[in-house]
């Protein structure tokens, strides 16, 4: 194997920070794309064979100004594609330049001058392309494909195209420069577990979940998430159950799953053996027939008509809050305090949590905090959240790109790119919920396939942040649990030979035994083009994880990590993973310093200081 330059690039989540002072007096062009935009509605997905990016498209367009949902403009409701059109001049030429998104719902393709850029998928990040090889002198014209694959879709917030030095110009926030709220040591230790009740037993209530605490203390996990435990409701009701997120009564347990003494014994008995248990809140809607509809209708949001609405028409089962209402804001508030108080839960998953004010959020956490210390997850992915509100948001950054990486499309350093830019846009300190899937999403194994699965899980559980298990993910689980039906897991699996939970135990068991990948710094390694690889260290404990996401076998010699960890001793029977073997001898190099690992084969190893 010929040596290979490595490539170090360090940084602790925000290190990148660092080099922003020396471009902060730096002015740059900056042009504002939000005017002067057509959009053309394609819903038999016809523009790419017939190559629209190429050429001036004369019909059916639709003018358009953005940051905006398109359902705004067209007047309906619609998913799928619709393509973007705009020109925009740059009068001389520029060293780097760049087209920045603050958001696009969900993905996009974008073309300057007819010629491919680039695709993003995911709505919640900003991103930008370097389009310095594609743009002239004079008139320029940029198309963009938006795909949307439910609710409101469209470029709803701000794009530019931008003179740049390095990235940071482009990406940085002001919070970037701020903390994070602090939090617990049992929320950044900790590995979160989701649980839907109605799918998780036979049963389908708390009674079930307790039978099998037993079996998620073996798992390892230490924080239980109970998807919404409130009644649902029945106007506008979707499927035979409907939604758990369609809430009748707030202060409400869904009698599909017991009694508030059988919630009750449920948490005790997780406390008993070391759980910290949060409960699912929605706070955006409501179901049609809570009271509050009519008690409050002033607290709903309404259209022109004065007719209360869904947030948006693919949510029809429930009604939108508007949270001018400070008396809406007061009850939620208490109503929070209550479940705390009364059931001595240990905190709250908030379900669509950008779609209710900051403001809001931040001043229930003050009030919160003076009952008990306490763990609030944000749905979302604002930088915000993580200043007084939420110890913790949603990565859908990393999860975007685990199919394409699979799939070969992008390279596994992708993962690398994106934590980079995320230490640009998010307090520093800020924790990361990571994940490969959740009950959004379709399951991992059926969409990855099971090597796919458990590379990804590997690949969760030893970045920066904190990882979760969804129910059913550590047996390999490949049916997706409706939200409107019962199901139930395939627990059977566990006491067959099956390798998801095996390795699942394993993983939780190494995590908890590193420190590294809870508090180290992330340093990437290069060792090939298709092999993700980096070190976590926290000068106590010291982590490699090296992944192949090509699809034939790789030989890695570990004799070429950077000098500061050349003479460390590798603990290689602590070493855990998946379709790797040690090389004992080659090439005259010292044995078990090469590893073979097969396609979509890891290893994560311990390195000890001598």
């Amino acid at each position: 194997m010929n040596k290979r330059k490595i490539k170090r690039i360090h940084f602790i989540l925000t290190f990148f920070l660092l080099f922003t002072s020396c471009n902060a007096q730096v002015k740059f062009w900056e042009l504002e794309l939000n005017k002067g935009w057509q959009i053309k509605v394609d819903p038999n997905k016809l523009g790419i064979n017939e190559r629209w990016f190429e050429k001036i498209v004369e019909h059916d367009l639709i003018e358009m100004e953005v940051p905006s949902f398109w359902e705004s403009t067209l007047g309906y409701e619609y998913d799928g594609w619709v393509w973007y059109f705009n020109k925009f001049r740059i009068e001389e030429l520029l060293k780097k330049v760049a087209i920045k998104c603050d958001a696009i719902d969900d993905d996009a393709t974008i073309w300057i001058n007819g010629k491919l850029v680039g695709n993003h998928i995911g709505y919640s990040e900003s991103f930008y392309f370097d389009i310095t090889n594609y743009v002239q002198v004079g008139e320029n014209k940029v198309t963009i494909l938006v795909d949307d694959h439910g609710g409101p879709g469209g470029i709803y917030k701000p794009i530019r195209i931008a003179e740049y030095s390095v990235p940071e110009d482009l990406l940085k926030t002001k919070f970037a420069e701020m903390t994070a709220r602090h939090s617990e040591k049992w929320i950044k230790e900790g590995i979160i577990y989701e649980i839907y009740p109605r799918v998780f037993s036979k049963e389908g209530n708390f009674r079930g979940i307790t039978s099998r605490l037993g079996q998620l203390k073996d798992l390892g996990v230490t924080i239980l998430w109970l998807m919404p435990i409130n009644p649902i409701g029945e106007i506008k009701r979707k499927g035979s159950l409907g939604s758990p997120y369609s809430v009748k009564d707030f202060y409400g347990i869904n009698p599909e799953y017991g009694s508030s003494d059988d919630l009750k014994e449920f948490i005790q008995r997780a406390h008993d053996l070391g759980f910290k248990i949060i409960v699912d809140v929605v706070l955006n809607h409501s179901a049609w027939d809570n009271s509050l509809i009519k008690k409050y209708p002033e607290w709903y949001s309404k259209n022109k008509d004065g007719e209360i609405i869904p947030p948006n028409s693919d949510w029809s089962d429930v009604a939108d809050f508007n949270y001018d209402s400070e008396e809406l804001q007061k009850y939620m508030i208490e109503m929070l305090k209550y479940w705390i108080t009364e059931f001595d839960i240990d905190g709250f998953r908030c379900d669509v949590s950008e779609l209710v004010p900051t403001e809001f959020w931040e001043t229930a956490r003050k009030e919160l905090d003076q009952i008990k210390p306490i763990f609030i997850l944000s749905e979302g992915t604002l930088p915000e959240h993580h200043l007084l509100a939420f110890d913790m948001t949603y990565s859908w950054n990393v999860y975007d790109n685990f199919y394409s990486i699979l799939a070969g499309t992008r390279k596994p350093s992708l993962i690398i790119d994106v934590l980079m830019n995320e230490s640009y846009m998010f307090p520093m300190n800020s924790l990361r919920m990571r994940f490969n899937e959740n009950h959004d999403k379709q399951r991992a194994a059926k969409i990855f396939g099971d090597d796919g699965a458990l590379i990804t899980s590997a690949v969760v559980f030893t970045l920066p942040g904190v990882p979760l298990i969804h129910n059913g993910q550590e047996i390999g689980e490949t049916n997706f649990a409706s939200l409107f039906e019962k199901s139930e897991l395939g627990w059977s699996k566990i006491f067959e030979s099956n390798d998801f939970f095996k390795f699942h135990k394993e993983l939780v068991s190494f995590r908890k035994r590193n420190s590294g990948l809870v508090y180290g710094s992330f340093i990437p390694i290069d060792l090939g083009e298709r092999i993700l690889s980096y070190i976590r260290n926290d000068q106590e404990n010291i982590v490699l994880s090296v992944f192949n996401f090509s699809n034939s076998t790789k030989s890695v010699d570990l004799n070429f990590l950077p000098d500061e960890f050349k003479n460390m001793s590798f603990n290689f029977d602590g070493a855990i993973g998946r379709k790797f073997k040690f090389d004992e001898i080659r090439m005259g190099r010292p044995a078990n310093k090469i590893v073979d690992l097969e396609p979509l084969g890891f290893i994560l190893i311990e390195l000890k200081r001598r």
